[in-house]
């Protein structure tokens, strides 16, 4: 038989804290995640291959200002488009559904009993949950959306909250590859600070996602630094390729 390992007593010493779920952002951490970071990778990357190509600081820093607005812009609409059709997919689902219950419940009784067969529900019980929700049309919609379709309510999205996530931290991952050369004249001194300071925020954007994700915060924060590290590397390769050919 196998081990019941809920019916062993814990010693008061093993028990580890209490830690909380991540709450009404956790249906946003992609959108959080990939503006900021896309935002600090593509920009400095293009920053590197602007520099590598002799440009001076104020085509520099123009080329930055409109790979900001415009990738924010894109990111923004982009997240908006998806996440609207999305969940319109969904909602044409649980419209399909209300006419199963209606027209075939049968069938959906029996996919109810599958489903929860599968999870190791004893018969007896399956019978039960069966008959608890063929007495109700709302929960019985609720639980096929979550098993059936795997969204609950609470985990639904929002387009326009999913665009301002995208675009503003895109913008604010683009910052501190523009701001260098908005201070500085030199290319190459600006070019230093903005791998610096670019750096610094991919580590703690990689860091920083390990504490919904339980990772080690220093290999994530490696990871993403070496990643940008390589595409700047090629990026400005052709960069310096352009300006000597061109």
């Amino acid at each position: 038989m196998p081990d019941d390992t809920s019916a062993v007593p814990v010693a008061p010493e093993e028990i580890v804290p209490y830690r909380p779920h991540v709450g009404a952002t956790r249906q946003y951490m992609r959108d959080i995640i990939l503006g900021v970071n896309d935002g600090l990778v593509s920009v400095f990357l293009l920053v590197v291959g602007v520099v590598g190509g002799g440009l001076g600081s104020s085509a520099v820093l123009l080329a930055a200002l409109a790979a900001s607005f415009a990738g924010a812009i894109s990111m923004s609409a982009g997240e908006y488009i998806a996440t609207k059709s999305q969940e319109e997919v969904f909602d044409r689902e649980m419209t399909l559904e209300r006419e199963h219950l209606k027209y075939h419940r049968d069938v959906e009784r029996d996919e109810i009993r599958e489903m929860f067969g599968d999870m190791g529900l004893e018969d007896h019980l399956v019978e039960e949950v069966v008959t608890s929700l063929d007495a109700d049309d709302e929960k019985f919609l609720k639980v096929m959306m979550a098993l059936e379709f795997g969204v609950l309510e609470t985990e639904r999205r929002s387009p326009i909250r999913a665009a301002v996530y995208s675009g503003l931290l895109f913008m604010a991952g683009s910052m501190p590859s523009v701001l260098p050369f908005v201070f500085m004249d030199t290319p190459g001194s600006a070019l230093a600070v903005a791998a610096v300071g670019a750096g610094l925020a991919l580590f703690g954007v990689g860091a920083l996602k390990t504490m919904t994700t339980f990772k080690n915060p220093w290999t994530s924060g490696m990871e993403n630094v070496l990643i940008a590290a390589a595409g700047a590397a090629l990026s400005f390769g052709i960069g310096s390729l352009y300006g000597a050919y061109a």
